[in-house]
């Protein structure tokens, strides 16, 4: 009984807002939903915005500052929907609890039609198409660097790490920037990587030192770190603070991490990311107030036309 009402507590605080989609797109003849918010000029830069597991778009929209921005800088975002609230990124173990999308779901297929899409309608300026996911979406993130690197600008992955399944099947076209943004006390996806403290962890992530190092390799960086710097800590009642660590790579190859020292499995952000803040806390740990996630993505992705 106990661990029901955990699975239910965990995903009534994740679950979506709104279940209402703007838009849908024929995909291998099933029709999948997205939500996109439209820039005033046009062609304009893209970023993809992918919800982590038992979510929805609209979580983005309603508990992330990616609409804020997006108003403020004249970029377009779109907010797609997973199949059952999940995505088929490369990894085919997931928690015991919780499902993932149906057999055969192509989300590579999906992402790649939409962005297609908004470029083709002049939306979207085609050089400047991003792709960001916080957990599940992290994941589904670095699937679609690996498998699509000709579609996108760069890429940022949150509460993430690769596993060794993702990891071999990642062959990009062509070197992305890549940022990282991971906390230390994550009891789902673990820093230090293995297996995850809470019921629903799955097994095998490698560490974020790991995943970060992949990227590095791919992009031709340096295997150490160039800088690492500790953030001011702004709200010292999260329990948490901040140090960006950087790279030294080739041009536009960019390799950064954001370490949330102390932080869970959470979007930083300016604003609750949960509906029930204090479960989300228990469940998930704390939710860093330093940075603000979807700004701090907004700020590296604009570097890179």
């Amino acid at each position: 009984m106990r661990r029901r009402m955990q699975i239910g507590a965990l995903v009534t605080l994740l679950a979506a807002a709104p279940a209402a989609s703007a838009d849908t797109i024929d995909v291998n003849g099933m029709m999948r939903s997205y939500t996109a918010q439209l820039p005033p000029r046009k062609p304009a830069p893209l970023v993809v915005v992918l919800h982590g597991k038992t979510q929805r778009g609209a979580d983005m929209i309603s508990r992330t500052a990616w609409p804020q921005a997006a108003r403020r800088e004249g970029f377009a975002v779109v907010f797609p929907d997973g199949l059952n609230h999940a995505w088929a990124d490369a990894r085919t173990k997931a928690g015991p609890e919780l499902r993932g999308p149906p057999p055969g779901t192509d989300d590579v297929a999906f992402i790649s039609k939409l962005v297609e899409k908004l470029v083709a309608d002049g939306t979207a300026d085609a050089k400047r198409v991003y792709v960001t996911g916080v957990s599940n979406g992290g994941a589904m993130t670095m699937t679609l660097v690996c498998a699509r690197a000709d579609l996108f600008a760069a890429g940022a992955s949150v509460i993430m790490n690769l596993t060794d399944e993702a990891a071999v099947t990642c062959h990009p076209s062509r070197p992305l920037p890549m940022l990282i943004m991971n906390g230390t006390a994550d009891p789902l996806v673990p820093y230090e990587g293995g297996r995850g403290s809470s019921y629903f962890a799955a097994d095998g992530f490698w560490s974020t030192a790991d995943t970060v190092a992949f990227w590095r390799k791919l992009n031709g960086c340096d295997a150490d770190d160039a800088a690492s710097t500790d953030l001011p800590d702004r709200t010292s009642a999260d329990e948490s603070t901040v140090t960006r660590i950087s790279s030294r790579c080739p041009s536009g190859h960019n390799v950064l991490l954001y370490r949330i020292n102390g932080g869970g499995h959470r979007m930083p952000g300016l604003f609750p990311d949960a509906r029930f803040p204090k479960i989300a806390a228990r469940l998930l740990g704390p939710q860093n107030g330093d940075i603000d996630g979807a700004e701090t993505i907004w700020t590296f992705f604009s570097r890179f036309p």
